[in-house]
């Protein structure tokens, strides 16, 4: 009799187990987009980072020899200053910290830290990892390299103060990419898919999927490695989400629908 016990709980669990993994695959909801404005960009930016602050974009262009910082007028694409960086850095991820901008390097092992008023370089301090994306909550700077981990630095110091790693149902998630800090969540560009993730920024599980798939305007032909999804902006008072992509020729502002697999399953999907 404990035999046939022991035989009837695991034939219980084997049969349980496949409806909760589903049941734990559909509670993270994936969302695809409705566009709402499309912005003119400049075509030749390779766009690192994005962000809006009082009715204007803060650009970071990357590449060796054509990296700058720029104010952006949104409606026209009109650049209304232009920092270029030295030839030797190349420019990766922007975040504004209260009066200034603070701007990473690839693998320069250099932080840039301007006046936000003037774009003006003011001071520079070095890290030890990749310069990827970044973003701030308020509190501390948020920062990924490219792997699966996001670093959080003191804004004062740029020292490490902690980590997690981002994960999607057991396992980590890399390539983490621009990011954003939207309604306390890390939005990440996964570098080289056309998917944001949303992130708890305090365990690192992935909360929802943004499926942007057939919002890049270039035509496949002309698309490489290069020329990806790669920009997120937010505007809180206005509850408006900025995306564009390495020298996309428009920036769109979109509106996030809950996907209906019913509807168009593919969509639907979780990067691979």
């Amino acid at each position: 009799m404990p035999h046939l016990t022991i035989m009837l709980l695991l034939v219980t669990i084997l049969t349980i187990l496949p409806k909760w993994s589903m049941a734990q695959s559909a509670a993270v909801p994936i969302y695809t987009y409705r566009i709402l404005h499309i912005y003119p960009h400049d075509r030749t930016a390779f766009t690192q980072g994005l962000i809006y602050h009082k009715g204007v974009f803060y650009e970071s262009t990357g590449l060796w020899g054509r990296s700058s910082l720029r104010k952006v007028k949104i409606e026209t694409g009109q650049i209304l200053q232009n920092n270029p960086l030295p030839d030797t850095y190349f420019g990766e991820g922007i975040t504004r910290w209260q009066q200034q901008i603070i701007q990473l390097t690839w693998r320069d092992d250099t932080g840039l830290v301007y006046d936000l008023a003037t774009l003006q370089l003011r001071k520079t301090f070095d890290y030890e990892i990749e310069g990827w994306g970044i973003t701030q909550d308020g509190e501390k700077l948020i920062v990924s390299d490219g792997s699966s981990y996001l670093y959080f630095w003191s804004p004062q110091t740029f020292q490490k103060i902690g980590a997690i790693q981002v994960q999607y149902q057991g396992q980590p998630v890399s390539r983490l990419n621009e990011l954003e800090y939207i309604k306390g969540e890390i939005f990440a560009n996964i570098w080289l898919t056309d998917y944001i993730a949303q992130i708890s920024p305090q365990t690192g599980a992935v909360l929802g999927w943004i499926n942007l798939t057939g919002l890049n305007p270039l035509p496949p032909a002309t698309v490489g490695s290069s020329a990806v999804l790669n920009g997120i902006a937010y505007d809180k008072g206005k509850n408006r989400l900025f995306v564009t992509g390495k020298l996309w020729p428009s920036v769109f502002e979109i509106e996030l629908v809950p996907c209906q697999p019913e509807e168009n399953k593919s969509n639907c999907q979780p990067p691979n």
